[in-house]
């Protein structure tokens, strides 16, 4: 495994700071400064430190869930000042990596982990996500038909932020959706989805003319908002852990046999 791979699978460094960390000289392999991100490191027998500290491989991790609220950033700083999700969260969570992004306007349940290889397995793994949101006008037999097949668009700025260098998006069919409410003024939908790409939804209803003036994440696999507060946090219950668990262990065997595979051809 390449060292800042290993570094980021098992500390809370992300890949990028732990890139950073090694070409700052504060990582030492088997006693010695290693400035090389793409060092092989073989579990087991190197020994590697990170300022001081081992990094070792570990399968103990916590998980964390967070109402956020409306108006927090989901980032450490904010060069603009505005409110983060860091400025709420207890100081014991300051390190803990959020998995994926919930948007400034957005709102509902966000995971956060101290163990960066549990944080990439779930925003890149398919598990469902569900959502209820609010649009501007009525949901046409369009949206019904994108959300049932999937949609390409070439520009998909519609809907997104400004700054925003993403232009194209593929959205896969939805897993499903229910409609709550359709009326010409507003309508309030459920859509269950197995990816959460940037301001995924905002940009398919836009697409549509249809503004998404609300949204907030319910769920995420297992483990849902359910009751509790907006602003507030609370740990995994033991049968959220244990389908976590499973689920991670279900990714571990299919990354190896995927390697395994890689090899093969790699000999032929």
């Amino acid at each position: 495994m390449r060292l800042n791979k290993y570094i980021a699978h098992y500390s809370t460094y992300s890949r990028r700071e732990a890139d950073k960390a090694i070409q700052d000289g504060y990582v030492r392999v088997n006693g010695e400064i290693e400035d090389n991100p793409a060092t092989q490191i073989e579990e087991g027998r190197d020994i590697v430190y990170i300022s001081g500290k081992q990094v070792s491989p570990q399968e103990k991790y916590t998980v964390i869930v967070y109402n956020k609220p409306k108006g927090e950033l989901v980032t450490k700083s904010d060069p603009k000042g505005r409110r983060t999700i860091y400025d709420s969260l207890h100081k014991d969570f300051r390190h803990y990596i959020p998995v994926g992004r919930l948007d400034f306007a957005s709102e509902g349940l966000l995971l956060l982990t101290d163990a960066s290889h549990v944080a990439t397995a779930l925003m890149e793994s398919d598990l469902e996500r569900i959502y209820k949101i609010k649009i501007k006008g009525e949901v046409t037999p369009e949206m019904e038909d994108a959300m049932m097949n999937g949609l390409y668009l070439e520009d998909a700025s519609a809907g997104a932020h400004s700054h925003s260098k993403i232009k194209s998006m593929e959205f896969k069919p939805f897993i499903g959706y229910k409609i709550q409410k359709n009326q010409p003024n507003y309508s309030i939908l459920k859509v269950a989805l197995s990816e959460g790409k940037n301001r995924e939804l905002r940009r398919f209803f836009a697409h549509f003319g249809g503004e998404v003036v609300d949204l907030k994440r319910l769920s995420f696999a297992e483990i849902e908002l359910n009751n509790l507060p907006t602003g507030k946090t609370r740990f995994l219950t033991r049968s959220e852990y244990s389908a976590l668990h499973k689920f991670l262990k279900e990714e571990k065997k299919r990354s190896k046999e995927r390697k395994n595979r890689l090899k093969a051809v790699e000999d032929e």
